[in-house]
């Protein structure tokens, strides 16, 4: 039975008995406690917290999902992978076990035709009714029904969430795999896989770990679609399966070791199947490799494939070759991983080149430090070692551990988890700055007694309103008069509080007898609008206040909120869907958007971005704002952005047939009204998130008419027309060239001279066999050092030279040794790192060719000493 004929069959039986059949989701879940889709019921988690109701009460589905929880375990095991398929059926207060256990026997006994004789049930030890119901299944051997511990039969999905008992169904792979005599079902060994889980789905754990029940009792089931083809298909492993074998194939055609030569290679070649199956179907969902969060999972998947790679021999690019076949094998059952090919690939190849760079260097680094503590008799890799080689070199910590454990060290991971922290929290404090506490208490305590403020700010801009809460310096009080800063709160408002990105609102309150300049406005705490500004005259609580709000510049911030949106559908038509908004600010000048992408955008990418949204713009398509519920709107396929937090009513904008997203921003009324788009920069702001700045409307202008104003200045100069600079620069870029190739072959003779020079007069020193000729050189920098290096070598037939020379505030050390005596033990590296030290710095580079730098500038004899020095001791002199 092929792969397709079980996923058909399960959907089929299912849809027969009333369950809607429900599309995979992504393995991105649309739940911040989650990094990644780990299991069938993740889509439905609020219909089992009763959060959202359903359309429907039944639901089936195949649900591609990703754990590395067992990740060790992956190569090692006929069943453990990362990324797998689950077959699930799912019940939202409709039938409980009464229905699940029949159906569950019938589809794996007569509809599967597995034997009976060769599978067991087990129950949660204290559910007498779920044992009942097996037991009194027509064809269940009652002998074969066991009951098992919380470990084995209490499913959840964490520390908080969902949970219940649940009955596992067991196939005996036979005794011939049992890990000793006193195996039996249950055990975690090879023998015994589990086939089906049933969660009988009742509660809900909250974080005191606490039990509450849910509000109905659900039923939740997960079949591993790999785990049934390796039976249905004969085979020993689930990597043998028709829809991982094509993979393991490929890997043996490129390394020319295949499965059976050996354990090592089995491993290794496991392990690389299954991780590039992984990283193509994360990739497809717009995952893009980080040091964070499922971007960090991504990374720690490649790197770990790559290595294992290396281990079978195989050298290059090979993962994206791998991402090929699983494409091939599986972009039938789900589309995106076709529709995103180009990107998998792209992001693979680039991954891949990033850590090549530095595999050979960590692996280097990491053989030294191995030899070195098992020469002094370690049995731990420091934490500041395992920390340098993941934020320097890239290495995932989980890969350190393996290669670590692979010549029998550990690492020291507490060390490591603290270097980590401190990183964290420079990282906090450079991002958030000082938390104001008692400001924030201050706000929370106003909202418990005056309420929450009623925002009319997207249906006016002016409103009469009134005076329900004054602060002054982080304290309420009852009235203020002539102050620089004072924060007000009303019992309604015009003015748009900052949120989603899009900056508050500016303009003038006025009451009896006094007026504030807003300045900006905000939420205080949740539902509570604070506006801050300058005072002239007195307010108090209680005022009358009539509200206008600067209609100039909300509309220039509108213009902008309304173009991230353009942005954003341009952006995803020209790079693919990978690339979503990952955090915006909408001010009144200009805006910035950043996004999911894994390079830097060429200059043709950038002017189509561009072109498309300005299209979209002359269009003039309309903008309607609509409020629905939450389901309404992604049911009418409204984008949500990942971390948002929505509330069951929800905005949605929509432009035109090509935009609609979820967004409590304020915007303009047609896409014409946005005024021309300009893309300002793009650049990188960490690991997979790019950042764009841009204008619209009169900014644009304001912009264009910068920069000519810029160009004119620069034709005046030149003396020529605007449209002759291109040219004349050009001219004059190619007399500049000349004078500074004049220039370097006069430098190129003038350091001929000295060199030879010093071939001749420099301080010349024979050790043993050995002669050294080091010097001060005037005002040359490293280039120059090397250059002079070469020739003193040559003309002196010198072993070791060393030059030091002083050139723009720098200090710098060359060191150069004849090849022929590098074996001798005379490495430039380790000299000119020795030597380095007397200037504030250290070495690097070959053994035959290094150089030291600092800011020392005064240390240069005593760095020659230094050179002079560790000759005389490596020779023994």
């Amino acid at each position: 039975m092929k792969s397709e004929e079980i996923r058909n069959t399960f959907i089929n039986f299912f849809e027969e008995r009333d369950h809607r059949v429900v599309p995979s989701s992504s393995l991105v879940p649309d739940d911040p406690t989650l990094l990644l889709t780990n299991a069938g019921m993740v889509q439905f988690k609020p219909y089992f917290l009763g959060e959202r109701k359903a359309a429907f009460s039944r639901a089936t589905t195949v649900q591609k999902c990703l754990r590395t929880t067992d990740i060790e375990s992956v190569g090692i095991t006929a069943r453990h992978n990362t990324f797998f398929e689950m077959l699930g059926n799912f019940s939202f207060g409709d039938y409980y076990k009464e229905s699940v256990i029949p159906w569950a026997w019938e589809l794996i006994t007569k509809v599967y035709d597995i034997d009976p004789a060769s599978l067991w049930m087990s129950v949660y030890e204290e559910d007498d009714e779920a044992e009942q119901i097996w037991k009194s299944t027509p064809g269940v051997d009652p002998a074969r029904v066991i009951r098992l511990g919380a470990d084995d039969n209490f499913w959840d999905m964490g520390a908080t969430g969902p949970c219940g008992p649940c009955s596992e169904i067991l196939f005996d792979r036979g005794a011939d795999l049992a890990c000793g005599p006193t195996c039996e079902a249950g055990c975690d060994c090879d023998r015994f896989l589990e086939l089906w889980n049933l969660v009988f789905m009742q509660y809900d754990r909250k974080q005191d770990e606490s039990l509450v029940p849910l509000p109905r009792k659900n039923i939740d089931t997960g079949m591993g679609l790999e785990r049934v083809a390796a039976l249905k298909q004969g085979v020993r492993t689930i990597f043998e399966t028709d829809i991982i074998r094509p993979v393991i194939d490929s890997i043996a055609d490129l390394s020319g070791m295949k499965l059976g030569d050996g354990h090592a290679s089995d491993i290794s070649i496991k392990v690389v199947a299954d991780h590039s199956r992984a990283a193509t179907f994360l990739i497809s969902d717009g995952v893009i490799p980080s040091n964070e969060g499922r971007g960090y999972i991504l990374r720690r998947l490649l790197r770990r494939a790559v290595r294992h790679g290396r281990l079978l021999g195989i050298e290059g690019h090979f993962i994206d070759g791998l991402a090929a076949v699983v494409v091939e094998l599986l972009g039938g059952v789900y589309p995106g991983l076709k529709e995103h090919y180009r990107l998998v690939e792209e992001v693979i190849s680039s991954e891949e080149e990033r850590f090549s760079q530095t595999l050979e260097q960590g692996l280097e680094l990491l053989k030294d430090v191995v030899e070195k503590g098992q020469t002094e008799g370690k049995e731990t890799i420091d934490g500041k070692t395992v920390f340098y080689l993941h934020d320097t070199l890239g290495f995932p910590f989980e890969v350190t551990r393996e290669i670590a454990g692979d010549a029998g060290m550990g690492v020291d991971e507490e060390g490591f988890d603290e270097l980590m922290e401190e990183q964290r929290e420079r990282a906090r404090r450079s991002r958030e700055g000082e938390a104001v506490a008692e400001e924030l208490g201050v706000f929370t305590e106003v909202c418990e007694v005056v309420g929450e403020t009623t925002l009319e700010a997207h249906s006016c801009s002016t409103l009469d309103s009134r005076v329900t809460a004054l602060i002054v310096d982080g304290a309420r009080v009852d009235a203020a008069s002539d102050r620089e800063s004072v924060e007000v709160v009303l019992d309604s408002t015009p003015f748009y509080a900052e949120a989603g990105g899009q900056l508050g609102d500016a303009g003038i309150i006025t009451t009896p007898d006094g007026t504030l300049t807003v300045l900006d406005t905000y939420y205080g705490t949740q539902g509570l609008v604070v506006h801050k500004g300058k005072l002239e005259g007195t307010i108090k609580e209680g005022d009358p206040a009539h509200c206008e709000v600067d209609g100039f510049r909300r509309q220039a911030i509108s213009r902008n909120h309304s173009a991230t949106h353009l942005l954003h559908y341009a952006l995803r038509r020209v790079l693919g869907t990978h690339a979503r908004q990952a955090g915006s600010l909408v001010g009144p000048d200009r805006l910035r958007f950043d996004f999911t992408h894994f390079k830097g955008l060429s200059p043709e990418e950038l002017l189509e971005i561009e072109a498309i949204a300005n299209d979209r713009v002359l269009e003039d398509w309309p903008v309607d704002t609509t409020v629905k519920s939450r389901d309404e709107a992604e049911a009418s396929g409204a984008m949500a952005l990942f971390g948002e937090k929505y509330g069951e009513r929800v905005r949605v904008v929509q432009m035109g047939d090509f935009s609609m997203e979820l967004c409590g921003g304020i915007h303009v009324r047609n896409s014409g009204q946005i005024g021309p788009i300009r893309i300002i920069s793009e650049s990188g702001i960490g690991a997979g998130l790019r950042r764009i700045e841009a204008t619209s409307g009169h900014a644009t202008l304001e912009h264009f008419r910068f920069l000519q104003d810029r160009l004119n200045q620069v034709a005046a100069l030149l003396k020529a027309r605007p449209e002759e600079v291109p040219e004349r620069v050009g001219e004059m870029a190619g007399k500049l060239r000349e004078l500074e190739r004049g220039a370097a072959r006069e430098r190129s003779v003038d350091m001929a001279t000295s060199a030879e020079a010093i071939a001749e007069t420099g301080r010349k020193v024979t050790i043993g066999d050995v002669t050294l000729v080091t010097q001060q050189v005037e005002g040359a920098d490293v280039k120059i050092l090397r250059d002079m290096a070469d020739v003193v070598m040559s003309k002196s037939h010198a072993a070791v030279v060393a030059l030091a020379s002083s050139s723009n505030d720098k200090a710098s050390l060359v060191v150069k040794v004849e090849k022929g005596f590098v074996s001798r033990g005379l490495d430039a590296k380790v000299l000119a790192n020795a030597g380095g030290k007397a200037l504030g710095g250290g070495g690097g580079g070959r053994p035959d060719m290094a150089v030291a730098g600092g800011s020392k500038l005064d240390g240069l004899s005593e760095a020659l000493e230094i050179v002079e020095k560790s000759v005389r001791e490596k020779l023994g002199q």
